[in-house]
């Protein structure tokens, strides 16, 4: 099976049957036919192959972007730029834009995602009271939610990947829970921190330029 099948076989059997805390809400755009048919073309177009890729691990999809559109850091706008039109409201989302900024520095989408696949530790988000909601910020999500996230974990493994490194978007909570998971269960020699994209595009704009480069950096370590 190429990449893009076995991906698009994990997103869709995605579901978390784990007793959540009260009010959490399971965002699954998986489950959405609009969303999952862009997710499909996107992944057709560049995973249909069996090259293996390096993992970049995000926290759990947001509202904005791969919840609406089933591509992480990958928002209605950007989604269309990269030559998938859609019908979804066109409204720009922060991280998809630094990592869109950043994918074209490192020489435009078709290299980026021949390189690496961008995932997260809950590929599934999470919202409450109308807003989304990160698997950590609630100690009893994160307890929850583990079994599911190492499972996805372990799946995706099995498509085919570099298991020197990965890497890791978020250099604080995001990155502790992945190396003390990581350093249990031996799944890469290396996790190798990123500062997150909403970070950055909230209290770094300015030094845009700089988190690239240092994101391209960490990229060509040997």
């Amino acid at each position: 099976m190429s990449n893009a099948e076995n991906i698009l076989k994990f997103y869709r059997s995605l579901s978390i049957k784990a007793k959540l805390p009260p009010g959490v809400e399971v965002m699954n755009p998986y489950q959405d036919e609009t969303a999952y048919a862009l997710s499909k073309k996107f992944y057709q177009k560049f995973y249909n192959d069996t090259q293996p890729r390096s993992f970049i691990f995000g926290i759990n999809p947001g509202r904005f972007g791969g919840g609406v559109t089933g591509v992480p850091f990958t928002d209605p706008v950007k989604l269309e730029q990269i030559g998938i039109p859609n019908d979804l409201k066109k409204k720009v989302e922060l991280s998809a834009d630094y990592i869109y900024r950043m994918i074209n520095a490192y020489g435009g989408p078709a290299k980026f995602y021949g390189d690496f696949y961008i995932t997260a530790l809950s590929p599934l988000g999470f919202t409450k009271d109308g807003k989304n909601l990160n698997y950590y910020d609630l100690r009893e999500l994160q307890q929850a939610a583990e079994p599911f996230m190492l499972q996805c974990i372990r799946e995706q493994l099995a498509f085919g990947v570099n298991r020197e490194r990965c890497y890791c978007l978020g250099e604080g909570k995001n990155f502790n829970y992945l190396s003390s998971i990581n350093k249990k269960h031996g799944f890469f020699k290396e996790v190798i921190p990123l500062a997150h994209p909403r970070f950055i595009m909230q209290y770094k704009r300015k030094h845009i330029d700089t988190y690239i480069h240092d994101y391209l950096q960490k990229f060509q370590k040997p």
